[in-house]
């Protein structure tokens, strides 16, 4: 067997990227990644997706709509190096992440491990006058009900994929009477796998109703991708995280004593979670995969001990590290759906150099997780509205009428002032 050619080596760090005008980094990112000039055309956006494949993606197609792509560098994820897209429209996200990376990376970078990509399906069996029989029988039936699962998906089987198991839970008292509800659990390789599960469902819903005696309902994959988590690790000296006010130590007890915040009070991991997906949204939006489905997993996963808490957990180890976690389901593709569909994910992806569906959680959660980092050191340290604020100068100086240089003459003039309003932005301009 010939030896899998090496992916090409990615450089995370490129230096003056925030003084480089959009073309320039382009062909910055371009060059560190080994990019074709086709991916610098995608990738500048105008023409990537036309109308004519938009309108074959969804319904009633009426145009595309766009959202700033920036690119997130310095992230070194289990010793390699990426460069990782981001589609967001928030100010701030994408440098806190390439800062947070920046320091990461002093310390070794992140070290990050995804599970196999197990996937559930939920097959609903309701008319039941013994659904613990029920339950028995289809655990009888279990090597005939996975073989059939497997008997269409030949690709998936060739790839090492395929239904591995099943599980049976019990509802004995709800609106509609007892419930059953059978869980297949299927290793869906390198594809999000919401197609594969479904369409395995669909297949053994009528097996499971003379199986079971009952009326099967619902046929659908759980978006909770508890079998598929993914956990990502960083660890930093407190020199690492000083400020010019505040020493290393400091910052790493106030990270510490914020994140304890989100721990305890649901009302701040929401937001604490909101900035963590600040993070992972635009990665999963940039590379075509279904974002909607990352965030249900997410803030299930939060709650699954019946009380709604933090994705992260930011410790302080006996010789005064920082050591920050993350853990929560990621179920992402690399194949199938828009990944395969939309030329823009795919440079993404070819950008990120990732070889595996696993590979690309590993990064995304790293990027959360850097994420975080950068909102409680701020709320730690100066406070959140700071660094957002300079960043949004820009974005006000555009809403008073600023374009071209002017964009960023007003932008200065409104962090220097102290002042990052509308209305002194409009003053700027005229002059006053």
């Amino acid at each position: 067997m010939e030896p899998k050619p090496q992916t090409p080596r990615v450089r995370s760090r490129i230096e003056n990227m925030r003084n480089l005008e959009p073309a320039e980094r382009r062909a910055a990112v371009c060059r560190a990644a080994g990019l074709a000039d086709s991916d610098d055309a995608i990738l500048q956006g105008a023409g990537a997706l036309p109308l004519t494949m938009a309108n074959g993606m969804i319904e009633n197609v009426v145009g595309t709509f766009e959202l700033p792509l920036g690119v997130a560098t310095n992230f070194v994820v289990n010793g390699k190096e990426y460069l990782v897209p981001m589609a967001v429209e928030e100010p701030s996200v994408v440098a806190a992440a390439s800062y947070m990376a920046k320091l990461v990376a002093q310390d070794g970078g992140f070290r990050a491990r995804a599970d196999r990509p197990v996937m559930r399906a939920q097959i609903q069996v309701l008319g039941l006058s013994d659904p613990f029989g029920a339950k028995q029988g289809i655990f009888e039936h279990r090597e005939a009900l996975i073989e059939k699962a497997n008997s269409r998906d030949k690709v998936l089987i060739g790839l090492g994929g395929g239904c591995r198991d099943l599980e049976v839970h019990i509802f004995e008292d709800t609106p509609v009477g007892p419930m059953l509800v059978l869980h297949i659990l299927v290793d869906v390789c390198d594809a999000m796998g919401a197609n594969t599960v479904n369409t395995m469902a669909e297949m053994l819903a009528p097996e499971v109703e003379k199986i079971t005696g009952g009326t099967v309902r619902l046929r659908i994959l759980s978006n909770l991708a508890d079998l598929r988590v993914v956990r990502a690790r960083a660890e930093l000296r407190p020199e690492t995280l000083g400020t010019d006010s505040l020493d290393g130590a400091a910052v790493c007890k106030g990270i510490v004593e914020a994140c304890a915040l989100a721990i305890v009070d649901p009302y701040r991991a929401a937001t604490h979670n909101k900035g963590i997906m600040n993070g992972i949204d635009p990665v999963v939006v940039a590379t075509g995969n279904d974002w909607r489905a990352i965030e249900a997993g997410a803030h299930a996963y939060a709650a699954r001990g019946g009380r709604y808490t933090s994705l992260t957990r930011w410790e302080l180890a006996a010789d005064g590290r920082l050591i920050g976690s993350i853990e929560l389901p990621m179920a992402l593709g690399i194949v199938g759906g828009a990944t395969r569909t939309h030329p823009s994910a795919q440079a993404a992806l070819r950008m990120m150099k990732v070889e595996s569906a696993s590979e690309l959680a590993e990064v995304t959660a790293a990027v959360g997780l850097a994420q975080n980092m950068a909102a409680i050191r701020a709320l730690a340290t100066e406070g959140i509205q700071r660094g957002h604020m300079t960043l949004h100068a820009r974005n006000i100086a555009i809403t008073a009428g600023a374009s071209g240089a002017e964009v960023d003459r007003i932008a200065k003039g409104l962090v220097a002032a102290g002042d990052i309003s509308v209305d002194k932005a409009r003053a700027l301009l005229a002059g006053a």
